[in-house]
């Protein structure tokens, strides 16, 4: 059985897309762009922006009744790789001591030019 999931503390679907699906025990939260759902601006720089993805990312997460520990994936796509330890740095004080599998690559170009999108699997 697969349901929709929506948090009106993450920003809103920009495309046809939801911001998760639950399917089982696995959830896919969409790529998250760094908005802020309460003023639907984006942060300047990558640190800011990096932890903005993740911030939604878990309150995506938290609204389908997962915890941060549940997050076993995540991709991380960069418009520049030069931002690589910057964005590493705000991800790692994130997680912590829980580290999922990740992949991080260079793109060419992310929705409304955003610095870094981030998505996740969770699983319970």
């Amino acid at each position: 059985m697969k349901k929709v999931i929506n948090s009106k503390n993450a920003p809103k679907a920009i495309g046809p897309y939801s911001q998760a699906i639950l399917s089982g025990n696995t959830l896919y939260v969409s790529g998250q762009l760094p908005i802020d759902p309460k003023t639907n601006l984006m942060p300047k720089t990558i640190e800011e922006q990096t932890k903005q993805s993740l911030d939604n990312i878990l309150n995506i997460v938290h609204e389908a009744g997962f915890e941060l520990t549940d997050i076993v994936k995540c991709q991380v796509y960069l418009k520049d790789l030069n931002d690589f330890s910057k964005m590493n740095e705000v991800y790692a004080n994130f997680f912590y001591e829980h580290k999922p599998a990740r992949v991080a690559f260079e793109v060419a170009r992310l929705p409304k030019d955003a610095l870094v999108e981030i998505d996740a699997i969770a699983v319970k």
